[in-house]
């Protein structure tokens, strides 16, 4: 339970080196990086053993009333979910201890059902780097996501599963 207590300490922290908003280009299909998202909460987060990276799951106000009532499927319009990337990495002091290592990306996905119809009613982009440089050359990248998000399409293509806090 520590090392969940620390891992969680140790991504809240690591959230302040990303860049701001208004220094990040949009993605190729128009999604704009989150204004403000340093300041949101924190919905999840997940361990990939495929990649060895860790994520921490942030959702503006509509994602966190949903997340913190149940109410996510489907998730409301207007939800925006982030999801912000590290290598995993040992703690220098502490080896038995995994904490964000170098940061990969950030992902985001805005619900507009309308806008966004043609791949499950989800906005999606990528941004890579601690520059955050737009990920695709064009916005056929989201059927890269849609491809992988298919597969939790009873869970109104979401992977995040909203953590229970006591």
């Amino acid at each position: 339970m520590k090392k969940i207590q620390l891992l969680f300490i140790t991504l809240i922290s690591s959230i302040a080196c990303l860049a701001e908003a208004e220094n990040v280009l949009p993605a190729a299909n128009g999604v704009q990086y989150p204004a403000g998202l340093k300041n949101w909460r924190i919905i999840s987060s997940s361990y990939r053993t495929d990649n060895d990276t860790q994520r921490v799951i942030l959702g503006n106000s509509i994602a966190i009333k949903a997340s913190r009532s149940g109410r996510i499927k489907p998730w409301p319009e207007g939800s925006i979910l982030a999801k912000l990337v590290w290598k995993n990495a040992e703690h220098p002091d502490w080896s038995s201890a995994i904490v964000p290592g170098a940061f990969v990306h950030s992902e985001i996905m805005v619900k507009d059902s309308n806008e966004y119809k043609a791949t499950g009613g989800w906005g999606y982009a990528r941004w890579v780097g601690d520059e955050q440089r737009p990920f695709g050359k064009d916005k056929s990248f989201s059927e890269e996501c849609l491809a992988c998000h298919v597969q939790v399409k009873k869970s109104d293509y979401v992977f995040t599963m909203p953590a229970k806090i006591p």
